[in-house]
């Protein structure tokens, strides 16, 4: 049965190839149409040669990885897919790690693998191969659901957590591990816990391969919402952050404007595409935030600079009036336009890049609008 899989996987990829190829069709669907195809021609075969033969759609399914114990190995005590299972991990780990350069490169730029020498193509028939005997392997003792679980939820996981190929696949092996262990302890412990008080007296447990692959699916849905860099909640929480510290740099900027007497209305502090309900809550945050930092206090009721927040005020305005300045000198726009653009652009400049206007621009005194440049020649005057 290892030899037709690998045979059979073998020429998946080719026939996939080929199918692409001569039918100029992207990779998706001329999987899908090989994958039928050898998937009807099996039935087929099954009907025409193996009618008689039983086939246990649970067992098909969900493997039967609780009675693998009671196929041993000869006399032993050892499970048959123990030595199975092992083997063919060992075959993988002596494959990654002979081949790992010429198994990346083949797969991530082919181009540059045909231009070093080695041949791609070999290289991807080798791995179907290995794939294709892996999953049979593990078929028999988990059944299809968890083979196809392990397959992919493992993989998409670890991507959600790291970009870097050799650390994606130690994270994959760990979520696989721990899905598997997981769902053994859960097959175990929460059925009861869960239909007892139902009243399902008789429930006791499950089977393990199922909920192994409910525990992947869970692991993969933290990683969904919790992942550092791609997690949903992450991302919501960096735009908050981000959305916060805009809102405290605006407020900074507004009373620095109202110290220079340029305008008397109380500075906006609501990110640009926020709800303007959410503006009293975000004024809130961004004074106690400020206030914490040691930047404004209060004084009469109302948000004042204080030294070092002045400071900062200044930087902020100087990154504002500096680009408004490099807009006005380098692209033909109305006078109205260079203030939004330098309100979104301000909270991006560095020192480095604020140092690098101002040479451009020879170190202006007052931008387009007349006003004064903070930190210009002038004002360190």
């Amino acid at each position: 049965m290892l030899a037709g899989a690998a045979t059979v996987g073998v020429l998946t990829a080719f026939l996939t190839d080929a199918v692409q190829r001569l039918g100029r069709v992207e990779a998706a669907a001329s999987l899908g149409v090989v994958y039928t195809s050898l998937f009807a021609a099996g039935l087929l075969m099954v009907r025409l040669f193996a009618d008689n033969v039983h086939l246990d759609a649970d067992c098909v399914l969900f493997g039967a990885i609780e009675t693998v114990v009671f196929e041993t190995v000869g006399s032993s005590s050892i499970p048959q897919a123990l030595v199975v299972n092992l083997s063919v991990a060992a075959v993988n780990l002596l494959l990654v790690g002979a081949c790992f350069k010429e198994l990346r490169v083949t797969t991530f730029d082919p181009a540059l693998a045909q231009n070093l020498g080695y041949r791609p193509v070999l290289v991807h028939y080798v791995l179907m191969a290995a794939t294709s005997v892996s999953l049979v392997a593990a078929f028999e003792s988990v059944g299809s659901i968890l083979v196809l679980t392990m397959l992919i939820v493992p993989a998409v996981t670890a991507s959600l957590l790291t970009t870097r190929l050799s650390s994606l696949l130690a994270v994959a092996i760990g979520v696989a591990a721990s899905s598997a262990l997981g769902g053994h302890l859960l097959a175990l412990a929460a059925p009861a816990v869960i239909f007892r008080p139902l009243g399902f007296e008789s429930v006791d447990d499950s089977s393990t391969a199922g909920i192994a692959a409910v525990a992947a699916g869970l692991l993969l849905l933290i990683a969904v919402l919790l992942s550092p860099q791609k997690g949903i909640v992450s991302a919501a929480a960096r735009r908050v952050s981000f959305g916060l510290r805009m809102a405290c740099e605006d407020l900074l900027g507004g009373l620095y404007r109202q110290q220079e007497s340029e305008t008397a209305r109380v500075p906006q502090v609501i990110p640009a595409g926020w709800p303007a309900r959410f503006e009293p809550l975000i004024r809130r945050l961004a004074v106690w935030n400020l206030k914490r930092q040691g930047l404004v206090t209060i004084a009469a009721g109302h948000p004042a600079l204080t030294d070092s927040g002045r400071t900062a005020a200044q930087q902020l305005v100087r990154s504002h009036r500096l680009w408004e300045s490099y807009m006005a000198r380098h692209f033909t726009l109305p006078d109205d336009h260079l203030d939004e653009t330098a309100h979104r652009v301000e909270h991006f400049l560095d020192e480095r890049l604020l140092s690098q206007l101002a040479d451009e621009l020879e170190n202006p005194e007052h931008d387009p609008h007349g006003r004064e440049i903070p930190g210009s020649p002038e004002s360190n005057d």
